[in-house]
């Protein structure tokens, strides 16, 4: 992988070719999730790692619990309802909103700008924050108000289980990937929208921790979506490097559901590899920009490594930019990620 240096950023630009974390932060407040070790890179000479298997199979026998079961699955996102007004601002209005997803109410809020439109519509995927304390809208505060004031309509998913949305009781020992679920039909419900002010067919989305791992999730089992996606200091794209990190050891009851349901990655390496994006690269058609910190001890740089470089050998178009001296949760640094998340957007959408 190439790697450039830019000012304190250092870039690694794939060929244009053909997976919260523990202690997220959102906006000054910790977060925690599901999902190694933390670890440093440097930003000019990182450590040397072997590349992953980046073969996309398409098993023939695959659990309910998958990401093939995810592509398999059709989607009927739809209804999406602007509820009660939150805030005004001289540059958007915040509403709070509901859409379908399958069977689930899902809540969340939406940033529209002030004009006409349409807007493209950024749809953003937060990291993990406790269910029992999460508010609608949480977890993406800045991005938020930073991608309205540019001139995107700003959809913020609570995911099942999370403010105003409908419970899901399985969803943990499920691996959470009804979260990708609630994502896709977010991109549905805003394109059979009849808002006028939401463009439809420019659609991006934006995950952080946790949910750059859902991003990657999207990215992989529903090719041609979205125009493109950030993640910003993403979780593994590993389901084995997460549940290793947040569940097995620190979340036992957890993790009993899960092995009891699945298996444990020994027992069952096949299911857990089948709820991993880095085994399905290859179906990615869409460009992903990644943005981590070279401190981060939450989810640690050598997962965006490995994640990076699974794709650059699919021959996917992907680029990591490293933020010296960042750490999960970005600091100094957020106004340089966010212009570059900006930039990127407008290109794809």
């Amino acid at each position: 992988m190439r790697i450039t240096p830019v000012r304190t950023v250092v870039a690694a630009l794939a060929l244009t070719a053909t997976a919260a974390c523990t202690a997220e932060r959102t906006d000054n407040e910790a977060d925690q999730s599901p999902a190694t070790s933390a670890g440093t890179s440097s930003p000019t000479t990182p450590p040397a790692t072997s590349p992953p298997t980046t073969a996309s199979p398409t098993p023939t026998a695959t659990s309910p619990v998958s990401l093939p079961a995810l592509m398999a699955k059709e989607y009927d996102g739809r209804a999406l309802r602007l509820r009660r007004v939150l805030a005004r601002t001289d540059a958007y209005v915040r509403h709070a909103v509901t859409y379908r997803s399958g069977d689930l109410r899902i809540s969340g809020i939406l940033n529209v700008p002030r004009g006409k439109g349409p807007f493209p519509v950024a749809i953003l995927a937060h990291g993990y924050i406790d269910p029992a304390i999460y508010t609608t809208g949480r977890g993406m505060m800045r991005e938020q108000d930073y991608l309205a004031r540019e001139g995107f309509a700003v959809l913020h998913v609570d995911y099942r289980n999370h403010a105003g949305s409908d419970d899901d009781p399985e969803a943990e020992r499920d691996l959470r990937l009804g979260y990708t679920e609630d994502v896709i039909n977010a991109v549905l419900a805003v394109r059979r929208s009849d808002d006028p002010r939401l463009d439809g067919d420019r659609v991006g989305l934006v995950g952080r921790s946790m949910g750059g791992g859902v991003v990657q999730n999207v990215l992989v089992t529903q090719p041609g979506l979205v125009d493109g996606g950030v993640v910003f200091a993403s979780v593994s794209s590993s389901t084995v490097d997460n549940y290793e990190r947040w569940i097995e050891n620190d979340r036992p009851e957890v993790a009993q559901s899960i092995v009891r349901a699945h298996g444990s990655p020994e027992d069952n390496p096949e299911l857990w590899a089948q709820a991993s994006p880095r085994t399905y690269v290859g179906r990615a058609t869409e460009p992903l920009l990644m943005l981590h910190g070279t401190v981060d001890d939450t989810c640690p740089p050598r997962w965006a490594r490995r994640t990076a470089a699974a794709f650059e050998e699919a021959g996917k178009d992907v680029r990591l930019v490293w933020y010296e001296g960042e750490g999960h949760t970005f600091g100094p640094q957020w106004p340089a990620s966010m212009r570059e998340t900006v930039r990127f957007l407008r290109r794809q959408l």
